[in-house]
């Protein structure tokens, strides 16, 4: 059968790999695996439910939730009646709640417990066409979601068959709201086009087929996972969800994966608990731990580095590897890493160790994936993130060496902003990513440089400075903030003291004033500081905390080339004259 709406994908999977164990997750400590016929049959009893709650095509239905089978049943039971999901982190502020269920217009909301369903309460307070709040889990006043699924029971199903064949491919299936550099989200609109042609795309340079496991934990409401989601219906994987992010080593032994995705935060975590272990290791023990490491440092995919280093590291593998292999459940063939840079030394190790690493690019607003690098050692160049996936084209601007891609996979528009829509989508049809690039041996895409400010930490989440600077300045003795961290495993903040502001914090509190450079080292002037970041990042999602600050003593000006004439600070300048001080950070 044709895919062309991704939630063709049930049929599809049910008639050509029917899985016992579809999706799995762990309940009461037990993993619950749900059958292809169970999704399909739950994804059928959402749509009834949702027509009898009265959401219609065209509606939007938020889904706030850690990954689950719940959140994949109503994902296709929203998308049968050609209604719109608006999936949100978890993890987001109220204000954000608030500002996004409003801007799309939301009908009904789905979250996972108590504490999501009292935020969201008081995110949706007064807010108008709101018909229900449901919860996965049982909480007590709250609307569970089985009640829904009651609403449409008895219903005969034959009624989605004309509601399903009015959705087209080209219609709007999601709206993914990403950061905003002026502080509120922006609505990206993917059609059913847009993700089933990423699914294809991506399809023939997958190395698992029906018969492998993945481990999901990135979050579902990320473009990258719900796209996995949909290319594991269609190859036949058998979806298992980690119980949570420190549970994912344990459930990586437990459920024996093939695949799993990953931002490299979470790579260097493993990688820094390794080298931790071998750390502890004395004698013979210890110094062929950092034999092996050092020689998987050297591994080159595009580098055959002769006999004697291949037999080396076939030695390596054997007595070192072999347990790193373990350690990520014994069955791992591949692991895709995306959302932010990878440091080229930790896919050389893991390659080395037989664990291999397929890097890619992309974003929202590109359904996601522009480029990856293969499982094919040949098609993998380290440091780059490979070559551009079938039916998507890419070029590099000549003007300033952006990267433009081009093809079904780029988005329908930002929701409601026709003009932003323009400003990022030219006449011709090319994206403009905001990212500098290269194409090296005119095959492999290597990104060079950021071009808009807002950067991703290497847990892949966006931060924009602006919001969070305006926000710390909004104390008396701070004048300047520029907040860094592209790459790195957290925000962190340099910040030039509003040195009058500080001359009479000092008065009042009976600190006699000497140098500015003296009173930066001051430990109470340091704890005052450290109380203005914290009371920043009271207002702010979790990932964007500014965890370490340095202060700086001299003012970033115009005639230093810090800032440009209408006073907007040089990010790349300011980052080159305080680059050992921003590398202390971290």
């Amino acid at each position: 059968m044709n895919i062309t709406r991704t939630f063709d994908l049930l049929p599809f999977q049910q008639q050509h790999n029917p899985k016992p164990d579809c999706l799995a997750a762990k309940v009461n400590g037990t993993w619950q695996k749900h059958s292809t016929k169970d999704v399909h049959d739950y994804a059928d009893q959402v749509s009834l439910g949702l027509l009898k709650l009265g959401i219609g095509k065209d509606d939007k239905v938020a889904i706030i939730s850690f990954n689950r089978p719940e959140w994949v049943f109503v994902d296709f039971g929203i998308q049968q009646i050609g209604a719109i999901s608006v999936p949100l982190y978890p993890t987001i502020t109220v204000e954000d709640y608030r500002y996004i269920l409003n801007d799309a217009e939301v009908k009904a909301i789905f979250v996972a417990d108590a504490s999501l369903y009292n935020r969201v309460v008081a995110a949706t307070e007064g807010m108008p066409g709101l018909l229900e709040i449901y919860t996965f889990d049982e909480v007590k006043g709250a609307r569970y979601w089985k009640e829904m699924l009651e609403l449409g029971k008895g219903d005969d199903v034959q009624r989605l068959e004309p509601l399903k064949a009015a959705v087209k491919p080209e219609d709007v299936l999601t709206i993914i709201y990403t950061s905003g550099t002026t502080g509120n989200p922006k609505g990206v609109m993917l059609t059913h086009h847009n993700l089933v042609s990423n699914v294809l795309g991506v399809l023939p340079i997958v190395p698992v087929n029906h018969t492998h496991r993945a481990l999901s934990f990135l979050p579902l409401c990320h473009v990258f996972e719900r796209m996995l989601l949909y290319l594991y219906f269609r190859i036949g994987v058998s979806i298992y969800y980690a119980e949570s992010i420190e549970r994912v080593s344990d459930n990586l032994k437990e459920v024996k994966p093939h695949i799993f995705t990953t931002v490299p935060r979470l790579l260097e975590k493993v990688y820094d608990k390794i080298v931790a272990t071998g750390m502890e290791l004395t004698g013979v023990k210890r110094r062929l731990f950092f034999w092996a490491l050092e020689l998987g440092l050297k591994y080159d995919t595009q580098k055959d580095q002769g006999w004697f280093y291949n037999q080396q590291l076939a030695m390596a593998n054997k007595i070192i590897f072999s347990k790193w292999r373990e350690a990520l459940g014994g069955n791992i063939k591949v692991i895709v890493s995306g959302g932010a840079a990878l440091q080229p030394r930790l896919a050389r190790v893991f390659w080395a160790a037989n664990i291999r690493v397929m890097e890619g690019y992309g974003l929202t607003e590109t359904s996601p994936v522009i480029a990856v690098n293969r499982f094919e050692p040949e098609d993998n160049m380290i440091g780059t993130v490979g070559a551009p996936i079938d039916g998507v084209e890419v070029k590099i601007a000549p003007e300033d060496g952006e990267i433009l891609t081009r093809g079904p996979h780029v988005m329908k528009g930002y929701y409601k902003k026709p003009d932003l829509t323009d400003e990022v989508i030219d006449k011709d049809g090319w994206f403009h990513t905001g990212d500098i690039g290269e194409m090296v041996e005119g095959k492999y895409l290597k990104i060079t440089d950021r071009k808009k400010e807002m950067f991703k930490t290497s847990g892949g989440k966006y931060v924009a400075p602006q919001p969070i600077e305006n926000k710390l300045k909004e104390s008396v003795v701070i004048e300047q903030v520029m907040v860094v961290g592209s790459g790195q495993k957290y925000a962190a903040a340099l910040i030039v003291p509003s040195f009058p502001g500080l001359q009479d914090w000092c008065s009042h509190k009976g600190i006699p004033y000497t140098t500015n450079e003296e009173m930066l080292a001051h430990p109470e002037v340091q704890e005052k500081f450290k109380r203005e970041v914290e009371k920043t990042n009271q207002g702010l999602a979790q990932f964007e905390t500014i965890k370490k600050f340095k202060l700086v003593p001299n003012m970033w000006t115009v005639e230093s080339g810090e800032l440009t004439p209408t006073l907007k600070v040089k990010r790349k300048a300011i980052t080159e004259n305080h680059k050992a001080l921003i590398e202390s950070m971290f």
